[in-house]
């Protein structure tokens, strides 16, 4: 199976959703007409940007209209969409939600960020995810996953050991781990011998510098298309199939010794 896929790399206007969902509209349409990809993505908290205060204002209730706009979108280019994320009110408090939509416009996958950052206050407003975040995708197993998730490699593998070829990653990543960003994106593709199409959006918002440096990464780690610093679409085609020759080459998975791991640890044991 190959894909081109595309990361449509945005500012987002803070806490102006409508403004930012006429943006992204825009930006759907010109993307669809010049790159035409089968698989888009946007980055996190893109309709709201990190205006957690005002959440329970700005927020979309049970994300029912973000799933109209991606529905309405998919099917009208016949695209699979990575929704980036969305803040979703519910009576149990405000998610960081994922929505994906295939090409009839069904929304196939849904999963909330199960990782709360600290430091920019996210355990304060948002309440956190509890679910996997394994799909379907065109018959290709994939996962979707959330800026900060990228840091625990014991989450990812959890999903490519139940045969992820693909992580789509979305985020709102600061520039000052910019380094971090490109290091923790290779090594989750080296360690896991899958691709990483990762969506980072730009900008600034009042707490908060945002670089870019969208990123499309191979199974061997070496990274496909990255973006710059400023407003644009970065895409590639990938081909799932390598997924498959990397894991024959050097078979990580059937050398797990997951036997040993799940052990309780000696801590008395002296070396």
């Amino acid at each position: 199976m190959k894909w081109r896929v595309a990361c449509i790399q945005t500012n987002i206007d803070f806490g102006e959703p409508e403004k930012n969902i006429k943006q992204m509209e825009w930006k759907v349409k010109e993307t669809m007409e010049t790159v035409q990809p089968d698989v888009l993505l946007m980055p996190e908290l893109w309709t709201t940007g990190y205006d957690l205060t005002r959440l329970h204002d700005i927020g979309d209730e049970n994300g029912k209209k973000s799933q109209t706009f991606f529905s309405t979108w998919a099917r009208q280019y016949q695209v699979n969409i990575i929704g980036g994320s969305i803040a979703k009110k519910t009576n149990n408090g405000i998610y960081n939600t994922m929505y994906v939509a295939d090409r009839s416009g069904s929304i196939i996958h849904e999963y909330s960020k199960l990782h709360l950052f600290q430091l920019m206050d996210e355990h304060l407003y948002l309440a956190a995810g509890e679910r996997d975040s394994l799909f379907s995708l065109e018959g290709e197993t994939c996962a979707g996953f959330i800026c900060y998730d990228i840091r625990f490699p014991e989450w990812i593998r959890k999903h490519t050991v139940h045969g992820a070829k693909a992580l789509f990653v979305v985020a709102e990543w600061p520039s000052s781990r910019l380094s971090h960003w490109r290091l923790l994106l290779q090594a989750r593709a080296i360690e896991n011998q899958c691709y990483v199409i990762a969506c980072n959006r730009i900008g600034s918002d009042p707490n908060n510098d945002f670089p870019g440096h969208s990123l499309i990464i191979d199974p061997w780690g070496n990274i496909v298309q990255e973006g710059s610093d400023q407003e644009e679409v970065v895409s590639a085609e990938i081909d799932l199939t390598k997924v498959d020759s990397v894991r024959k080459t050097i078979p990580v998975f059937s050398d797990r010794r997951v036997e040993i791991y799940e052990r309780d640890l000696d801590v008395k044991k002296k070396f």
